[in-house]
């Protein structure tokens, strides 16, 4: 375990390296919220249950605990979060992740409990098939969770017009311009 540098900084689990076979998600959204400036200091690495009660603790005097927060996994398979409002990009330093989305947990801070876990995230758009990367890091922090993302999305680029889309109810049509969209993760 890497030891804080700073009083009040959390002490940072050695990362484990991402299996070979998981697919990294380089940001997609727009290129103005790479420049934002964002609240490091939000940032909550999350390698244990201590990790995550003293992070909820701290973002807990920015947003509502029942509310979900903003996380992603970076590519040293850590959770990180951040308060719901923020922009993934953000969360993850402007890096790749392996996945991306939003968490909500149960109970009280520290008893390890994700309630929902989605992959809602329009900066990443990672597919449903990121879930092995969530539930790794979760895993590792000795979170409990449901199994798999509670919501799944899919999202598609637009051949046509290069918009991102979500796919809903099984309709791949992009929805600014009509065209069909594709049937696998498109991406890369």
């Amino acid at each position: 375990m890497v030891s804080p540098s700073r009083p009040g900084e959390f002490a940072e689990p050695e990362p484990l390296p991402p299996p070979a076979n998981r697919r990294r998600y380089r940001y997609v959204g727009p290129a103005d919220l790479l420049d934002l400036p964002g609240a490091a200091d939000l940032i909550t690495v999350i390698g244990s249950r201590a990790d995550l009660d003293r992070g909820l603790r701290a973002l807990g005097r920015v947003q509502d605990l029942d509310e979900p927060f903003t996380f992603v996994v970076g590519l040293d398979g850590l959770l990180r979060l951040a308060p719901r409002r923020s922009e993934h990009v953000a969360c993850a330093g402007g890096r790749d992740v392996l996945a991306a989305g939003e968490i909500r947990f149960a109970g009280t801070a520290g008893e390890g409990t994700v309630a929902e876990v989605s992959n809602q995230s329009t900066g990443y758009c990672p597919d449903p098939d990121s879930w092995p990367a969530v539930a790794t890091a979760l895993e590792r922090a000795g979170l409990h969770h449901p199994g798999d993302f509670t919501d799944k999305l899919l999202f598609r680029r637009c051949p046509g017009c290069d918009e991102r889309n979500v796919v809903k109810d099984g309709y791949f049509y992009c929805a600014l311009c009509g065209v069909e969209l594709p049937a696998h993760w498109n991406f890369a």
